[in-house]
């Protein structure tokens, strides 16, 4: 049963029908008090809330009820819905608990799909599957582990990817974010549609509109054809944001924008474009920290993270490198045509106890190393440990310059100058050879105006 709470009859009534044409049972409440008694009735399994009761239009009313709604029932969904609303208000009743936020005039589809998505959230619980269960329900083939956290992470996705849940997958480099979102994708109701990935950190805020939005002919100088954006591209499927925390703020307030009415314009282009997608974003930052500090906006977080996953760092999932490994050595057989290659048993358990900072990712290509520089197919732990040695040692030999000979700007310019020249001005190769996002290099090419050719790329 849903609960309706708006003092306007019109709004009541419209929504009332809404969910009844749906199949969905509704009462609606039109003050505070007759609101709680439903409440306390316990049948209710999610409210449709309006923050005001009254001429004023501060919010307080509602933001008084949705305390008093989340005391009687502190598990209930709660979607606030108002039409003057402010994004401030939204992060506000987001932090007393509530789970999203519609404003007036509504479109019913989105509507729908916020309000069955926590339905069906609050219906599911964590069953605790085995792997071998979780692999004949769901698509999970590419994720490689047993891990009792990874485990935890696959029976999320399977909960919630039949939805259309925003999704925020967090951990360290190397983790596997976008396995991750490729397998929410891949087992929901939109696995048929097209799954679009976008590095943000790869995208400057100056081609921001155009990457993501599209652009038409003649929007800007070097617009000689239309383009499709990258909204468009994903249109009834996914779209995987990856670097979310290297957004600039500047872009970070058109996302924001398209994610809450879920409209857009195209560059150049007065029409507006609806778009029915999927959001999964990722990021290897400490966003929560990066709300506290102001470089990330909170009330973009708060649209992002209706579920967030967080991916364990390999170490602390040693049981599960031995089965990555055994895996990578399969593929590098098929791959390298050495169909004999095979792993000691103490090269596997010296494996487990290194540290990995890269991750997964640092492991394939520690294993990868090792198998083409070794003559023989059976690996033990001197190959890896010469592999892995050799790494530390290029990275720790390095030439640096005598304290005081130079500044540390001076010394990034000429590395940056480098970096551009051997990659021929390419943005994406040199940005990578540095170690940088693209957003990050674009920065500091203008910060030592060091020209650069946007087409290159």
């Amino acid at each position: 049963m849903l609960l309706i709470i708006d003092d306007d009859i019109a709004v009541r009534t419209s929504l009332l029908l809404l969910f009844q044409n749906e199949g969905m049972r509704a009462v609606a409440a039109s003050a505070p008090q007759e609101a709680l008694q439903l409440l306390a009735q316990g049948n209710i399994s999610l409210v449709m809330l309006d923050l005001n009761f009254s001429i004023e239009t501060s919010g307080k009313e509602g933001m008084e009820l949705l305390k008093q709604l989340k005391q009687v029932n502190p598990a209930v969904p709660v979607v606030l819905i108002t039409g003057w609303g402010t994004i401030e208000l939204a992060v506000q009743g987001m932090k007393l608990g509530a789970n999203d936020f519609i404003n007036k005039p509504w479109d019913n589809a989105y509507l729908l799909q916020s309000v069955k998505t926590l339905l069906h959230l609050q219906e599911t619980k964590p069953l605790h599957r085995t792997r071998k269960q979780l692999d004949s329900l769901y698509q999970f083939g590419n994720i490689i582990g047993e891990d009792e956290r990874l485990l935890d992470i696959l029976e999320t996705i399977g909960r919630i990817a039949a939805t259309d849940a925003s999704v925020l997958i967090t951990g360290e480099s190397g983790t596997g974010k976008e396995l991750i979102a490729e397998a929410i994708h891949l087992n929901s109701l939109r696995k048929q549609k097209p799954f679009v990935k976008v590095n943000l950190g790869g995208i400057s805020t100056s081609l921001f509109e155009s990457e993501m939005f599209g652009h038409v002919r003649g929007a800007f100088t070097d617009a000689r054809t239309d383009r499709i954006g990258r909204f468009e591209m994903a249109g009834k499927g996914t779209i995987f944001l990856d670097e979310i925390g290297e957004l600039e703020t500047g872009s970070q307030v058109k996302l924001l924008r398209v994610l809450q009415d879920r409209t857009y314009e195209v560059l150049g282009s007065s029409r507006t474009k609806t778009v029915d997608i999927r959001v999964v974003c990722a990021t290897n930052k400490p966003l929560e920290e990066m709300v506290s500090k102001g470089t990330f906006r909170e009330d973009l977080f708060y649209r992002i993270n209706l579920i967030t996953l967080h991916l364990p760092a390999l170490r602390e999932r040693p049981g599960d490198i031995p089965l990555l490994v055994n895996f990578f050595i399969r593929n590098l057989k098929e791959m390298y045509n050495r169909p004999a290659l095979t792993v000691t048993p103490a090269a596997l358990k010296w494996l487990q106890q290194l540290p990995l900072p890269g991750n997964i990712r640092q492991l394939k290509n520690l294993i990868e190393r090792s198998v083409l520089v070794s003559r023989k197919d059976e690996l033990d732990t001197e190959n890896f440990r010469s592999q892995l040695a050799m790494s530390t040692v290029k990275k720790g030999n390095l030439q640096l310059p005598e304290v005081g000979s130079i500044t540390l700007d001076e010394l990034e310019m000429q590395m940056i100058q480098k970096a551009m020249a051997f990659h021929k001005n390419k943005i994406a190769k040199a940005a990578a050879a540095l170690g940088i996002t693209r957003s990050s290099l674009y920065r500091r090419l203008e910060k030592y105006n060091i020209p650069y050719d946007e087409t290159a790329d």
